[in-house]
């Protein structure tokens, strides 16, 4: 069993910015595709940020493509992101997931593990 742990959430204005972090323990870090997801309110759960095993690729969602960094630290069993230029429409639950798929994969039905999920909202 993977335990997620997220943290970082807040909240910011448009244009700020905040870092999340997912700490993940009782299992083996570096054999997991770390994906990042956010759920607002009466929406469904969507991909915006996913890593590989080794970090040397990564998926970004269109709607954040260029402002928002996924990276990973294995040795610390943490992956982050990074989110720049925030606007009011990223208001919602970041979640952090794992899968022990062997390449980057973008439904949430293929993440086995969920954390909790910080609540970030972005005021205009």
């Amino acid at each position: 069993q993977v335990q997620l742990v997220e943290s970082g959430g807040g909240l910011v204005q448009a244009g700020g910015s905040l870092r999340l972090s997912c700490a993940a323990s009782g299992g083996t870090f570096s054999k997991y595709v770390m994906g990042w997801f956010r759920q607002a309110p009466g929406k469904e759960r969507d991909l915006i940020a996913a890593i590989s095993w080794s970090g040397g690729n990564t998926y970004s969602a269109d709607s954040v493509k260029g402002r928002f960094t996924i990276s990973r630290d294995n040795a610390k069993n943490t992956v982050y992101l990074q989110m720049n230029s925030l606007k009011p429409d990223g208001t919602a639950i970041y979640l952090c997931a794992a899968t022990s798929r062997a390449s980057i994969v973008v439904d949430a039905w293929e993440y086995r593990y969920w954390g909790q999920g910080p609540q970030v909202t972005v005021s205009s």
